[in-house]
């Protein structure tokens, strides 16, 4: 478990710390992941497969796309700290925020749940902000 707690405290400090930015799009990665795993295993209607169903390919694709997400988040911050400024982490993250509650928001419809107008509006905030940046 310590090894655990140590490895992921670097990864966040390589990413520029554990900021509310970074916590707030690890929580919205997961939520996408647990919500497209509802989809495809209770509803059965995932349109990453053939069947709609579970698929621990498309599992894994998920997750490694996710990975890959949180490494543009690091080469941001490194960037920022390259050229002495501190947007470029910051709008990655955004970006990446959006994009996830864009996700999660087509799980909801794929379940058959409504989504509330006003994080409809938080979504284009965030791509306003992101590419303002």
């Amino acid at each position: 478990m310590a090894f655990i707690g140590f490895a992921g405290s670097f990864l966040a400090r390589l990413m520029g710390g554990f900021t509310n930015d970074l916590k707030t799009l690890i929580m919205l990665m997961a939520i996408d992941f647990i919500t497209g795993l509802a989809v495809a295993g209770i509803f059965k209607k995932s349109d990453k497969t053939e069947n709609g169903a579970l698929s621990s390919k498309t599992g894994f694709r998920g997750i490694a796309k996710k990975c890959l997400a949180l490494t543009f988040v690091l080469i941001a911050h490194r960037l920022d700290l390259l050229l002495g400024v501190s947007f470029t982490r910051t709008a990655v993250i955004l970006a990446y925020i959006a994009n996830e509650l864009v996700s999660i928001i087509e799980n909801a419809g794929l379940m058959g749940m409504p989504v509330p107008m006003v994080v409809k509006k938080a979504i284009d905030i965030l791509t306003e902000k992101s590419q303002d940046n």
